[in-house]
């Protein structure tokens, strides 16, 4: 076979395999498209040479009829014609998206590389590897940029993660082209690719780069220089989180750190500590975003405050502040009386509240007041003997017998959301606001506890 090089990929293959003391043996991921025939290839002529081996792999996403299984009968005769082991798997992609509640894009993906890491120890294989290159790790940094991303986002497509390769990151489209066209290289084309309306990166492909490209020719190849770097800064702060979280006390459903070791960490640093606490808590960080990492870190800040205060997360985590202490777990919270702050959904029982300064949905409404932050609101369980002054009542009678007389029983009296303000019951969720807490007028400012059941 013709050798043509590319010698950025070579460069990365010498690093990867560097000292390397058994012959190296790869799955290489074969859609059958440019990219990864050139990949294929690519890695058959390095393996000659190392005295190596590839095995190729295809994932049949089934999601394009006809043309799926033609890439697969491609791949599969392309492999036979050229003597290279080839295995393949299959999986219903939106049925696995549905079930799992993820989009096309993510459940393809998740299915494809459990395909490859499987096949990968099946195989005997120490890598696999993928044909992502500069362009396609532009996109990425492109894309997580207009999305709003951090230091992370900003990094790019990796070139080694775990045992995923990527000998092509710091090769652009133009040159696996360039290659592909000098070795004569069939490919199959996805029909798909070429619809700027089929995805959001095929929009970037078709039109964003090309301008990009039009006031630098090597836009690809100075953004990939610019992920480096900013992997060396992302890495630098993650081994600083570390370090800081290293003696966080843990338990079961709980991690506890001091809310002064966190805030003497660099600002870049506290949201970082932060997601390794919910990798300690074992439930992960995904769907875990920057709005939830600024609630924690708000409830945080508010050093003057003597009450425990909580917020609710993703994952049925809750994260209390309680006595210079940050707290996050995943047990079962007694129903205890907590403060409420602004805009905090905070999970109380069966119920979540959080304070508004407007009406949404179902809730309870009480008069505003222009100490708004400071008014010490918080719900609790009802508290025997208390008494309630409901609109239009004569009297003030106890929530023991509003609750007789609307038929609550008293095991769910006793988790109905029970609203104290400074230190005075003010309503009672399915009872009523006392008339002492209740607007003046329809047209008075208020405030708003809404409260959704679960």
């Amino acid at each position: 076979m013709t050798r043509i090089d590319l010698p950025e990929a070579r460069r990365f293959m010498q690093s990867l395999t560097a000292g390397c003391s058994v012959k190296p043996h790869f799955l290489a991921a074969v859609s059958g498209g440019l990219d990864s025939m050139c990949l294929l290839r690519f890695l058959l002529d390095w393996t000659v040479e190392q005295g190596g081996r590839v095995t190729a792999a295809h994932f049949n996403h089934r999601l394009r009829g006809p043309d799926a299984d033609r890439d697969e009968a491609f791949v599969r005769t392309w492999c036979e014609e050229n003597g290279v082991p080839f295995v393949r798997g299959a999986g219903d992609v939106r049925a696995h998206a549905k079930r799992a509640g993820l989009s096309i894009e993510e459940a393809a993906r998740q299915m494809r590389y459990a395909f490859l890491e499987q096949m990968a120890e099946a195989e005997q294989c120490r890598w696999i590897a993928a044909a992502h290159h500069a362009d396609d790790s532009a996109e990425t940094m492109l894309l997580n940029l207009i999305r709003g991303t951090g230091i992370r986002g900003l990094c790019g497509i990796p070139a080694v993660r775990g045992r995923i390769v990527r000998p092509f990151i710091g090769v652009t489209r133009a040159e696996l082209e360039a290659y592909a066209a000098a070795l004569g290289l069939d490919h199959v084309e996805d029909a798909t690719n070429g619809d700027p309306e089929a995805a959001s990166r095929n929009l970037l492909r078709q039109k964003v780069f090309p301008l990009l490209q039009e006031i630098n020719p090597r836009a690809a190849q100075s953004m990939e220089q610019t992920s480096r770097q900013l992997r060396v800064i992302d890495a630098s702060l993650e081994r600083d989180a570390r370090e800081r979280i290293a003696h966080v006390e843990c338990r079961e459903g709980r991690v506890t750190l001091s809310v002064d070791a966190l805030f003497s960490a660099p600002v870049a640093v506290r949201p970082r500590m932060l997601l390794l606490l919910f990798d300690l808590l074992g439930v992960g960080r995904k769907d875990v975003g920057a709005v939830h990492i600024n609630a924690i870190l708000s409830m945080a800040q508010k050093t003057d405050q003597a009450n425990e205060t909580r917020i609710s997360l993703p994952h049925n985590v809750t994260a209390r502040y309680c006595r210079r202490w940050l707290i996050l777990e995943t047990r079962p919270q007694p129903l205890t009386e907590i403060q409420l702050l602004p805009d905090h959904p905070v999970q109380w029982g069966d119920y979540t509240l959080t304070l508004l300064d407007r009406r949404d949905g179902e809730g309870i409404t009480l008069r505003d007041r222009t100490t708004y932050e400071n008014w010490g609101v918080k719900v609790g369980p009802c508290v025997p003997g208390d008494r309630l002054t409901l609109p239009g009542a004569k009297g003030a009678r106890s929530v023991k017998r509003l609750c007789l007389d609307r038929r609550v029983s008293l095991a769910e009296r006793d988790r109905l959301p029970a609203i104290y303000l400074e230190g005075r019951l003010a309503a009672v969720w399915r009872l009523g606001t006392d008339t002492a807490f209740a607007p003046e007028g329809p047209e008075a400012p208020i405030r708003f506890i809404k409260i959704e059941r679960e």
